[in-house]
C-alpha cells in the first residue's frame, strides 16, 4: 500500500468513525463510546481495534493500524490508556517481528502476517540463539537447505521466550557454509505447529519455565517466509535486536490493560470483563519499577522525606527518563531500517545498569523484605521477583560485554576485538558446536 493510498484510507476512515480528521484524539474518543463493550470476548475487542487502525496506528492502514506518525500515534494510545481499556494483543511478534517486517518485508508478507499480529490470532517467538552460539551469535549452526519451494532446517534453539505458548518463529538459520559466518544467514518465518518442531520448557531457579529449547528435525518453511534476502538474514536479525533492546527501555501507558495474544495463550474466548475484574500483572514484576511506582514504594516505606533517598530517586528519575528518549530515537530508526548502531548497544548498556541501580535502591527502601518470597514478601514477592531478574538484564538481548564492545569500536575507535574467523568460510571455522 503506497503512502497515499494509506493516507486516503486515514481520512475515509476517520469519516466514516465520525470524527475530525483534524483532531484524531477526539476521534478516538467517539469511536471508543461506539464501540468499547466489556461483553466481547478478547478476540473480538481486538478485533475492532484492528479493524479501525487503533490495535497499532503505525502500521500499515488496512492491517491493523493507520499509518501514523509515531507522535500521532502515541496520541491516539493515551486515549485508549485514559479510557482504561484493554488495549492490543502484547507480545514478542507484535514488538519485534512486525517493526523487522516492515523494516524488511515486502507488502504481500505485511497483508498475510501483520493481521494475525494486530488481531492477537498468533503469537511468535525469537529462534536465535543456540547451545554453542550465544554471545557469539553469528556463529550459529542451525541449517536450512532449499528443496524446492521450501526450506527444509535441522538444528536446535535456546533460551527462546515463550516458545510453548508460540505459533510461529523469527529464525535465523544458515544457508550458506561457503561464505563468512555473517554473510550466510538467512532470517525465517517458520511455522511451530508442524512435524519436526519439538519445545521443551527450560526450569529455572525460580520455578518459572520462561524460556524454551526448540528442536527442529527436517522442518519446513515456505520459500516465501524469507524476510530480506536470502543469505543477508544478519542484516535483518540486527533490526531485530535492536528492537528488542529499545523496547526494553519502552515507556508504558498507565491505564491500558495489556494482554498476551496467540491461539495457545488461553486468552482469546475470555470476555473482557472477565479480564478487567481479575488482577492486573503487577508492574513490579520487570527488569525495574518506573520512576512513578519507585516514588510511591518510598512513601509506602516512609522514606519520602529521607534527603539521600530523595535524590537517589530524582537520579533515578533522571536517568529512566534519559532511557525512555533515547528507547525512542532506537525504535524509530529501526522501524526505518536504519541501523542506529552504537546507539543501540548504548541503550542496552544503560538499561542494564539501571536496572542494578534499581535493585540497590529497592532493598534500601525494603530491607530485609525484600528476600521474602511469595506471599510472606512484600507485594506477594514480587519485590524479591525484581531482585533476581536484575540480573537478566546483563545478559538478555546482548550481554554487558558485548555493548561495551561495540562503544568501544564505534565510539571510541578502539581496534576491534581478535578474530582470526571474521573472513574465513563459514566450513573452515571450528565455532559454536563445530568445536571439537
Amino acid at each position: 500500500m503506497t503512502a497515499e493510498h494509506a493516507a486516503e484510507h486515514t481520512t475515509e476512515r476517520m469519516a466514516a468513525d465520525g470524527g475530525d480528521a483534524g483532531d484524531p484524539r477526539a476521534r478516538v474518543r467517539a469511536w471508543l463510546r461506539a464501540n468499547w463493550d466489556t461483553s466481547l470476548t478478547l478476540a473480538a475487542w481486538w478485533r475492532r481495534l484492528a479493524d479501525a487502525g487503533y490495535a497499532y496506528p503505525s502500521w500499515p492502514a488496512g492491517l491493523g493500524g493507520l499509518g501514523l506518525s509515531p507522535d500521532d500515534a502515541r496520541d491516539v494510545l493515551a486515549e485508549l490508556a485514559a479510557a482504561r481499556v484493554i488495549g492490543a494483543p502484547a507480545g514478542i511478534g507484535q514488538g519485534l517481528g512486525a517493526g523487522t517486517l516492515l523494516a524488511h518485508g515486502t507488502p504481500e508478507q505485511w497483508a498475510r502476517l501483520l493481521p494475525g499480529l494486530a488481531t492477537g490470532q498468533e503469537a511468535w517467538v525469537q529462534l536465535f540463539s543456540e547451545p554453542g552460539s550465544g554471545s557469539d551469535l553469528a556463529s550459529l549452526s542451525t541449517r536450512a537447505v532449499l528443496d524446492g519451494d521450501e526450506w527444509v532446517v535441522n538444528g536446535q534453539k535456546v533460551w527462546s521466550s515463550g516458545a510453548l505458548s508460540a505459533d510461529r518463529g523469527m529464525l535465523l538459520a544458515r544457508t550458506n557454509v561457503d561464505v563468512p559466518k555473517h554473510d550466510g544467514i538467512t532470517f525465517l518465518i517458520i511455522d511451530l505447529d508442524q512435524p519436526g518442531v519439538e519445545v521443551r520448557p527450560l526450569r529455572q531457579m525460580s520455578g518459572d519455565a520462561h524460556f524454551c529449547e526448540v528442536f527442529l528435525t527436517d522442518a519446513r518453511v515456505p520459500a516465501d517466509r524469507v524476510v530480506g534476502a536470502v543469505d543477508d538474514g544478519w542484516r535483518v536479525a540486527r533490526t531485530t535486536l535492536l528492537l528488542e533492546r529499545s523496547g526494553l527501555g519502552g515507556e508504558g501507558l498507565a491505564g491500558l490493560r495489556l494482554v498476551e495474544g496467540g491461539r495457545r495463550s488461553g486468552n482469546l474466548d475470555r470476555v473482557v470483563a472477565d479480564v478487567l475484574a481479575a488482577p492486573a500483572p503487577n508492574q513490579r514484576a520487570g527488569f525495574f519499577l518506573p520512576p512513578e511506582a519507585m516514588i510511591a514504594l518510598a512513601r509506602e516505606r516512609g522514606r519520602g522525606a529521607d534527603p539521600v533517598i530523595r535524590q537517589a530517586l530524582a537520579d533515578y528519575y533522571v536517568e529512566a527518563e534519559v532511557i525512555r528518549l533515547n528507547a525512542q530515537r532506537v525504535r524509530a530508526a529501526a522501524q526505518a531500517g536504519r541501523l542506529p548502531g552504537a546507539a543501540g548497544s548504548t541503550l542496552k548498556l544503560a538499561i542494564s545498569l539501571h536496572g542494578r541501580r534499581y535493585r540497590d535502591l529497592m532493598l534500601s527502601l525494603v530491607g530485609p523484605d525484600a528476600t521474602l518470597v511469595d506471599a510472606d514478601g512484600p507485594d506477594d514477592g514480587r519485590l524479591h521477583a525484581t531482585y533476581y531478574w536484575s540480573f537478566a538484564g546483563a545478559i538478555g538481548g546482548g550481554t554487558d560485554e558485548i555493548q561495551r564492545n561495540v562503544i568501544s569500536e564505534q565510539v571510541l575507535g578502539l581496534p576491534k576485538d581478535a578474530d582470526a574467523g571474521r573472513n574465513v568460510p563459514y566450513r573452515e571455522l571450528r565455532v559454536g558446536t563445530q568445536r571439537r
